[in-house]
């Protein structure tokens, strides 16, 4: 009985320890959830709408998984004589894990404004913002610490099981063609979260809140003939006391008999968080749909626990193009 109180004290405490000072959800397809990354990296693509469904499960072998779930939409419209755009998206996360059910939701409004600096090329600066409502629970059924033995009780002095708080992001980025071919570009950005450092806690502490995070992001993509390219991507983020790397590049090609147009786009490569993870990857893209699988092989400290497993990760993406006043036709307009 006594190990077992032990145990459970251990992981309530790791869990309000992580509350505290754990790093954001992220995804290993962190491509696929440009929000996340940088709220000026929302129209960023060659279309009209995108919408990108993620959905991760993670350390099945260490304990009861983490398993996160993403969802963003964005919608890219022209405004001014001058190239311009904006887009408006919203971003929705879930995220669930532990014996103790420990849940996030998140609801995201993000707006991004284009800024078109040339007449001649496919070259902007976007300013995109982001922020709405966070909430955290628990089920203080399944809590059990040495209390829970001593009177039945579970010996916290919080009332609620859950809360809300109010989060928000701001980024900048920079996207340009590389060279004379338009489908050759590249973007870098950078964006800083939580910037309101919100409080978060079961107990209404008000020492302890969310700890900004910044995030770095760039990629490149070039062809490496008519029906094959090359797409490089990375991103560094800092917040408190951690860092995390992560970087790959995949190998695309073309299916079909006209390489402007083709059938099917076959894409594989692999990605590396830095002393985490092992990522390959593989994608299909079905215009306007693509499919996307990767499995994290654990590399870190925790591989004897996991026995090298990681996460397992698929995403689904929709890309489209409006009826009437499209960026489909427009000679300049942000697309990576």
């Amino acid at each position: 009985m006594k190990i077992r109180a032990a145990i459970s004290i251990a992981i309530w405490n790791l869990f309000f320890t992580i509350s505290m000072h754990a790093q954001d959800i992220h995804f290993s397809q962190f491509f696929e959830a440009p929000l996340l990354r940088n709220p000026s990296l929302a129209g960023i693509y060659t279309g009209d709408i995108r919408v990108q469904a993620v959905y991760r499960d993670q350390w099945n072998s260490v304990t009861n998984a983490y398993k996160t779930a993403s969802l963003d939409g964005e919608y890219k419209m022209p405004i001014g004589k001058a190239n311009d755009f904006v887009t408006v998206g919203m971003q929705l996360l879930y995220d669930k894990a532990g014996t103790i059910s420990w849940t996030s939701t998140y609801i995201l409004p993000a707006l991004n404004y284009h800024k078109s600096l040339s007449a001649e090329k496919n070259r902007y600066l976007s300013l995109g913002f982001m922020g709405g409502i966070v909430q955290r629970r628990i089920d203080r059924s399944k809590v059990t610490t040495n209390s829970t033995y001593d009177n039945g009780t579970d010996g916290e002095y919080f009332t609620d099981a859950s809360y809300l708080y109010a989060d928000g992001s701001a980024g900048i980025s920079f996207n340009s063609d590389l060279g004379d071919n338009p489908n050759n570009n590249y973007f870098l950005g950078a964006a800083y979260h939580h910037f309101n450092r919100p409080k978060a806690s079961f107990y209404r502490n008000a020492n302890i809140e969310v700890f900004p995070k910044w995030v770095f992001s760039g990629g490149i993509r070039f062809g490496v003939s008519d029906y094959s390219y090359l797409t490089i991507q990375g991103d560094h983020s800092m917040q408190g006391q951690y860092k995390e790397t992560v970087a790959g590049a995949m190998y695309g090609l073309k299916i079909g008999e006209d390489h402007d147009h083709p059938e099917y786009t076959i894409s594989g490569g692999a990605f590396l968080r830095w002393n985490d993870a092992f990522i390959p990857t593989i994608k299909l893209d079905y215009n306007p749909f693509s499919v996307c699988l990767s499995y994290d092989v654990n590399v870190s400290k925790l591989k004897p626990s996991s026995y090298g497993r990681g996460g397992f990760e698929i995403s689904i993406s929709y890309i489209g193009f409006r009826e009437n006043n499209s960026s489909l036709d427009a000679v300049r307009c942000p697309r990576f």
